[in-house]
């Protein structure tokens, strides 16, 4: 006699469950485990941690910050890039500003919060600038580059007037600085366009029916600021800072630990992968194992 369909489809469903929760839940994970055990992948797989004095210190594979109090920069250590993942590198919220290059304009704040420090909205362009601003002195170099007013913020023009069927305004009436705000800054980065006096932009005035003229200013095509210094990774976890960026700060670095430029330029060379396969990607270097090297060979005397 034969059992009835619904207690041969359950029976069915009960073997698949049992098959599947043993090769699934058991057999794969310990394939996976024992994989991870082999030679040259056992460290990644442990998360590829780095110690210094018998203590973790971070991952070798995920970007950290070298502040202090307040988050201020260390001058002893490298600085990492920038980083939009959550507070800075946090593995759990990590993210990119999802801001465009045509990102120009900011958000400006109300007064009294712009009185307090608080910033509103910022554009992409003024991240950029602000971060430029903020590395040149504190490495003692040029934070200026292209679209950037000297305050640290997009060089950016509303320009009124009517257009003409290229879109120009050949004669314009009125021109606002849009980045700037009466009452945060005394005076606009750029005096007059076009014989017409700059003014400083108010909040919750519209300037949409004004032309956006970018501004380049006289900033260098090649600043002394890097990339890689005033923009964050696709991640916001990148571990990784340039040659460049590293170079410039090796004589901060090697002020602050009173040694001698050439010994932490040393380190610097050491910390520094090449290419993938030869070819793959540029040369870049850990600030996690370069800041652990220092402190191995050059610690700071307290």
């Amino acid at each position: 006699m034969s059992s009835p369909t619904w207690v041969r489809q359950h029976l069915a469903a009960l073997r698949a469950l049992l098959v599947l929760t043993a090769v699934l839940g058991a057999a794969y994970p310990l394939a996976v485990f024992a994989v991870a055990q082999v030679p040259g992948l056992r460290s990644r797989a442990g998360g590829s941690t780095v110690s210094l004095h018998g203590r973790t210190a971070g991952s070798a594979l995920i970007g950290q910050s070298f502040t202090g109090l307040g988050g201020a920069p260390l001058r002893q250590y490298f600085q990492s890039r920038p980083s939009e993942a959550g507070n800075g590198y946090d593995p759990t919220s990590t993210a990119a500003s999802n801001l465009g290059p045509e990102d120009i304009v900011d958000t400006l704040p109300r007064p009294k919060a712009a009185a307090a420090g608080e910033g509103g909205g910022q554009s992409l362009l003024t991240r950029v600038c602000s971060r430029s601003k903020s590395v040149g002195e504190f490495e003692g170099v040029s934070g200026a580059r292209p679209y950037c007013a000297p305050g640290g913020v997009g060089a950016v023009l509303a320009v009124f007037g009517r257009r003409t069927t290229d879109g120009t305004v050949p004669h314009p009436t009125r021109v606002v600085s849009l980045n700037e705000e009466q009452g945060v800054v005394k005076a606009p980065f750029i005096a007059t366009y076009e014989g017409v006096p700059v003014e400083l932009a108010r909040f919750g005035e519209d300037y949409a029916d004004g032309l956006v003229v970018p501004v380049r200013g006289g900033a260098p095509v090649d600043p002394a600021v890097p990339a890689d210094a005033v923009t964050a990774s696709g991640s916001g976890l990148d571990p990784h800072i340039s040659p460049a960026y590293a170079a410039l700060q090796t004589g901060r670095v090697a002020g602050a630990r009173g040694v001698a430029p050439g010994q932490v330029k040393r380190l610097v060379e050491d910390s520094t992968d090449g290419r993938d396969l030869g070819f793959m990607g540029e040369p870049r270097v850990n600030v996690l194992k370069l800041n652990i090297a220092l402190d191995r060979k050059y610690p700071v005397r307290g």
